[in-house]
């Protein structure tokens, strides 16, 4: 995942490519205007966009897939050492496989819920914020069980944080704000969330007969997210020519997968858009292993950019006119995931990890 130069997206994806070298190395406001332009137009067109040159190092990156690796690697009651609290309340610590359930679905009726439940989401996953965060305590592993760990994932966490301030910058500046820093002012950092994410090897004719899933198709809660992803594939992004059909997020080498989530996207006035995205089965030619038509494992690591809980998310000034008035009422960071987050766990002491199907 090391830079790349300048290049064109996958011929299979939608998704464009932007390079964020100048922008990070240079002084001059054109040049830095001329990058945040293009960002914003990935913002409008797809919602999605590549970004290479982002400024996390490659060793940075190799080392959280490292870490990440070697978390998932460990027996089952090692991991649930570090178990996701009862609920939807707070998003911290290790989720087995089936315990979390991702849709679209916001209403918060419980039936729907379980009815979504059917389809179990098999993947496991590791969630961390900030040490500061009252409102959403880590849940950490002990020392002596991942050593280092703690440390390791705290830094990345900052690491990833930093990038994704200049990514807020740009966006501000690109969509026409005066103070570059506006956004930042609602984005201090503590109220993110690094996920590592990992899908093990399961049948194929289950997934394609839909008795399991991966990720089924949602859009993000926040403002905006940062993907990183090893060379699997599966991901996929609504095709923004045609509602409903699916292209892939082909893995490009060096880039981070940015997109818009919902609330930058309520911030201004659907001029950003937030789109509809999934994991499901990687390319045909990278699908299986072994005799048992397994799929491929796939690891990858999104951070999740959030304002913070009592942030007001209302149109923005620029993105309003008389040709667009504005769509959506106010509403904070933490109104706005509390509705999102009503089904994604449900409130049990008593869930079981189903079984996981070993590689072949």
């Amino acid at each position: 995942m090391g830079s790349l130069p300048e290049s064109a997206p996958p011929a299979s994806s939608p998704i464009p490519i932007v390079d964020f070298a100048e922008w990070n190395s240079s002084t001059s406001p054109s040049t830095r205007l001329a990058v945040a332009k293009e960002l914003i137009s990935a913002c409008q067109s797809v919602g999605f966009v590549y970004i290479i040159n982002h400024g996390l190092p490659q060793d940075l990156l190799d080392k959280a897939f490292a870490t990440s690796k070697a978390l998932f690697d460990l027996p089952h009651e090692d991991k649930m050492l570090a178990p996701h609290p009862d609920g939807p309340d707070v998003h911290r610590g290790y989720s087995h496989p089936g315990l979390e359930k991702v849709s679209q679905y916001m209403d918060g009726d419980e039936s729907i819920g379980e009815s979504l439940r059917a389809v179990t989401d098999m993947k496991e996953s590791y969630e961390i914020g900030s040490e500061d965060n009252p409102l959403q305590p880590n849940v950490w592993l002990p020392e002596d069980v991942l050593p280092n760990f703690r440390s390791f994932t705290t830094e990345f966490y900052w690491a990833c944080n930093r990038v994704a301030q200049e990514i807020l910058r740009a966006i501000a500046l690109g969509i026409g704000l005066e103070d570059p820093e506006y956004l930042i002012k609602f984005h201090s950092g503590h109220n993110n969330q690094l996920r590592l994410l990992h899908y093990p090897p399961v049948p194929a004719q289950d997934m394609e007969e839909g008795r399991v899933a991966r990720i089924s198709a949602h859009s993000d809660w926040g403002s905006i997210t940062m993907l990183f992803q090893d060379d699997c594939g599966g991901l996929e992004v609504e095709d923004p020519s045609e509602r409903g059909k699916f292209a892939p997020a082909t893995p490009v080498p060096g880039a981070c997968v940015m997109n818009v989530g919902d609330l930058l996207m309520r911030w201004s006035n659907d001029y950003l858009k937030s789109t509809l995205h999934r994991v499901t089965l990687p390319p045909l030619s990278d699908r299986y292993e072994g005799t048992r038509r397994l799929t491929r494992a796939r690891h990858s690591i999104p951070y999740f950019v959030s304002a913070d809980p009592s942030s007001l998310v209302e149109c923005l000034p620029v993105c309003t006119d008389a040709e667009r008035p504005v769509k959506y009422d106010p509403v904070t960071q933490d109104e706005y995931r509390k509705m999102r987050a009503k089904v994604q766990y449900r409130k049990t002491d008593k869930e079981q990890a189903p079984e996981v199907v070993a590689a072949a």
